[in-house]
This record gives structure tokens, sequence and C-alpha cells, in this order.
């Protein structure tokens, strides 16, 4: 697969549009990979979606937004172990043509310490964990920035690793997030091919909230040199223009994206071939 290949768009770029808005623009604009919201896919009916995307014949790099649960309150557990039951089936039918992951977060951790929340979290998954397996999903953490310890105790790529590790599973290293940590791609590097997909968005320093993703190519993440490091400690997944916030909603979507895809395709196009 080619690196130009290997760029998908995430239905979370267009967070208020439906399944139905998504599905036409893609046609419209040409885009056949792509990563999904269970959201949007459960709004509109499980098995009707996977049809529709099915038909509409599009590579699905992953599945990603399902909410969570409060690991201290196992209470909360079993409906949201449900909904990614659920999704794991979403992710293999959609999958069938070349694989997708889904993507995660932890949740909060409340009042657990860390190693408590990633004991809670791997017993909460266990289950989920089994279905993947047997169904070649790969389960994918995605670590969050430190403002966001309301979907996740994990806020860098290097305790995503030891989670993954620890769980089983795959990292998602999600760039807005994690491009100022140190070592970055010597983590990368040296967890052994743990990570199972990446998103892309850029970042305007100064900006105090979040999200607050803007297009590749108008912020201050030095993109190329980061997807070029983690080109060269083996990814070859997808790279997923994924970008939600004010700048793309002032934006529009359509505008946003489409200029996206344009800036992610020459970053992924000057990448040394591996």
């Amino acid at each position: 697969m080619t690196a130009r290949s290997r760029l998908s768009v995430s239905a979370v770029s267009s967070w208020r549009w439906t399944l139905d808005e998504d599905l036409a623009f893609w046609a419209e604009a040409g885009i056949d990979h792509v990563g999904l919201s269970f959201r949007k896919l459960y709004e509109a009916g499980l098995d009707a979606s996977v049809r529709r995307v099915l038909d509409q014949g599009v590579r699905v790099s992953n599945v990603v937004e399902l909410g969570w649960s409060d690991l201290d309150d196992p209470t909360t557990w079993p409906e949201h172990r449900e909904r990614l039951l659920a999704a794991v089936e979403v992710a293999a039918a959609v999958g069938s043509s070349g694989g997708c992951c889904l993507v995660l977060t932890t949740g909060p951790a409340g009042r657990l310490d860390w190693d408590e929340a990633a004991d809670a979290l791997a017993e909460l998954l266990g289950p989920v964990r089994v279905a993947a397996v047997a169904d070649d999903v790969p389960l994918t953490i995605e670590p969050t920035g430190p403002l966001r310890l309301d979907l996740s105790f994990v806020t860098t790529v290097r305790d995503g690793v030891d989670l993954a590790d620890r769980l089983g599973v795959g990292v998602c290293v999600e760039v807005n997030s994690c491009f100022a940590e140190r070592g970055l791609l010597d983590t990368v590097h040296d967890a052994g091919g743990v990570v199972e997909h990446v998103q892309v968005s850029d970042f305007v320093i100064g900006s105090l909230c979040t999200p607050d993703r803007a297009v590749p190519g108008d912020g201050d993440i030095p993109l190329a040199r980061i997807l070029e490091g983690l080109d060269a400690a083996g990814y070859r997944g997808a790279y997923e223009l994924e970008m939600v916030g004010p700048r793309i909603e002032e934006e529009g979507y359509a505008s946003a994206i489409t200029r996206g895809v344009a800036a992610l395709d020459r970053i992924l196009g000057s990448l040394p071939s591996r």
C-alpha cells in the first residue's frame, strides 16, 4: 500500500453531519478510505448502516467514538461493554475487505489511581477483547491530552504503550494530543509494533480551548517530521484526518476536509518509500 493510499478521512471531521451526509460528501469528493463514527452508525441503525457502508465500497480504517463508562463504578460497565461488543461486530463487518481497528478511550479513572484504573479497564474489556480477537479486530486505546481526563486517564503515548502491553491491545497515536511529548518517536520505535492507528490534525499554539484542532498546515505541529518518524519506526497503517473544534465548524466541513485531504496528501507523498 502506497503512502497516499493510507490517507483516511474520519467521520468525526464532520461532527454534526449524519451518516447520510457523510456518505454523500465522500462520494462527491471521491473519498474512498474512511474512519467511521459508531455514534452515527448507531443513530442510523447498525444493520442498515453496515449495509450502506459496504454498498458504497469505501475502505474502512477504523471505527471510533464509542462513549465510555466510569471505571470506579462497575455498575456503569455492562451497558458500555455491550456497546463495545456491538462495535466489534460492526468493525468486523465493514473491515472484511481490508480490516479495521476499533479505537476507544479508557473512560475516566474517578477515584482510582492509574494502576487501579488499568486493572478496572482490563476487567471491563475482558469479554470485548475475546470477541475482538475472534473477529480479528484490533482493539486500540487512544491517549488523550491532559485536559480530557473526562475521557481517559492515559494522557501520553508512553503510558498508552504501557497500558497496551498490560492489556494486550494496540495504541492510537493522536498527533494533536502528543506532538510535544518528550521522546515520542523513540517511544513508538521501542513499542514493538503496538501502534495500530494514527490520527492527524494541526494545532495553533496559543489556543486555550479543547478540542481546537486545525487543518494540517494551518498550525504549528511539525507533521512531516512526525509522520516520517512514525514510518521510520515501522508504522504501516492508516493516517486518518480527524479534525474537530471551532475552527472546523467556522470554516465548514466540506472546505476543511477538502483542504485537509490535499495537505495530508502532500505530506504523505513526500515521505520516503519504505
